[in-house]
């Protein structure tokens, strides 16, 4: 970045110094040299922040850029430095799907009945507690919301955690009153049979007031299947996977790298774009723990190259459900705001100028087209916009050098 030999503000009656006659006031110039030396380290220090650097002034609004005084020459313009709220913000590409377990896998339908498969649900269905999951020689086998899967008859006098779901369900599905059953109770007693015996009704089956290892499947609800494994017409064994299934909830899941996760957390705002350009709002969940690794080229193994890189995933929800349809898998575009800064100093990153003896400064040019070097400390960057938080001897309302378009 060359620096102008004379500049005014538009709009100042003051004319520049004479090139021949310099101001004693003003510091001499950096050398040509050392200002393509110092432009090329400040490009090396926005590089690594993952900054979007932008060749034109970020505050023009569309008008005429103030620029050097007339009849120069010289490739730079002027910004002004202003004073306001500074978001830093990560942009990514995510994909909206629904989410499932914490490791991102599906929900896993495993029967425990025999017989033959009479009814299937099939991709896309939603399956809520309470409901019929499917067939076996058109027997249903329901869906009840629990953690604990089924694994043995359950009666009165049995006791445990599958019990207490079971009593859990009994109870939200409407089958039982709270004063009559307690929703936290271990224990099947007269009144677990009672209200199964309403649910046996409802559903068509045999009143026998108890659970068979069949008739029942216990998974975080309610489902919707994505994934149907089974065929109808063959036979059902116990331990077999019927169907392969995700929760409703939405959800966007983003790849950051590495170094990009320390900014984000739990809680972080976020805008998704949809891929009809629709935006909606949604909010950083959850985070995860476990590394993936792929090289350059994308084929995901080790080339020896150096060039494999490590990524985590983020999971965002959207505060609008409804304002993704039903789309599933589909490419989105998400910016996570990761912090705020009120009543900060700003300039476009491209009028940082490297010191030679280390750190950054700016140009400022005055009234009179005078220029100094200020130097500067750095604070907050926002990436999207190519903007950098400064504090030092400036004020909101000065000019600055940036490069010009």
């Amino acid at each position: 970045m060359s620096t102008p030999t004379s500049a005014s503000v538009p709009g100042s009656s003051v004319p520049a110094p004479s090139p021949s006659e310099p101001d004693p006031q003003v510091p001499r110039k950096p050398k040509r040299w050392r200002r393509l030396l110092v432009s090329a380290a400040v490009l090396v220090l926005v590089a690594a922040a993952g900054v979007a650097v932008a060749a034109t002034d970020p505050f023009d609004s569309g008008g005429e850029s103030p620029g050097a005084s007339g009849g120069s020459t010289t490739n730079a313009a002027l910004a002004t430095v202003r004073q306001g709220t500074l978001s830093a913000q990560v942009n990514q590409n995510g994909t909206l799907s629904y989410a499932a377990q914490a490791d991102g896998s599906p929900y896993s339908v495993v029967n425990q009945a025999s017989g033959t498969y009479t009814w299937l649900p099939s991709a896309g269905r939603v399956i809520r507690c309470g409901q019929v999951l499917y067939r076996v020689e058109e027997t249903p086998v329901v869906l009840l919301c629990g953690r604990t899967p089924a694994y043995r008859d359950l009666a009165e006098g049995d006791s445990g955690r599958d019990v207490r779901q079971l009593n859990r369900n009994l109870v939200r599905l409407g089958y039982a009153d709270r004063a009559d059953l307690d929703p936290a109770s271990d224990d099947f007693g007269w009144e677990t049979a009672a209200a199964l015996e309403r649910l046996q009704d409802q559903l068509g089956v045999d009143q026998t007031g108890s659970l068979g290892l069949g008739e029942a499947v216990f998974l975080p609800g309610p489902l919707r299947i994505s994934k149907a494994v089974a065929r109808l017409g063959t036979r059902a064994a116990p331990s077999m996977e019927v169907a392969q299934a995700t929760s409703t909830r939405r959800q966007v899941t983003v790849d950051l790298s590495a170094s990009q996760q320390s900014q984000v957390k739990v809680g972080d705002r976020a805008q998704v774009t949809l891929p009809d350009n629709r935006t909606t709002p949604g909010v950083v969940h959850r985070l995860g723990t476990v590394a993936t690794s792929s090289d350059g080229d994308g084929s995901g193994a080790d080339s020896g190259s150096g060039s494999s890189t490590a990524s985590l995933p983020v999971y965002v929800t959207l505060k609008r459900p409804k304002a993704a349809g039903s789309l599933d898998q589909a490419p989105v575009k998400v910016q996570i705001t990761t912090a705020g800064v009120k009543r900060a100093l700003v300039v476009p990153v491209t009028a940082l100028v490297g010191r030679a003896g280390g750190g950054f400064a700016v140009e400022t040019v005055d009234a009179r087209g005078g220029h100094r070097l200020v130097p500067v400390t750095l604070g907050l960057f926002d990436d999207a916009n190519g903007l950098v938080q400064v504090s030092g001897e400036l004020s909101a309302g000065q000019h600055v050098v940036v490069p010009a378009t």
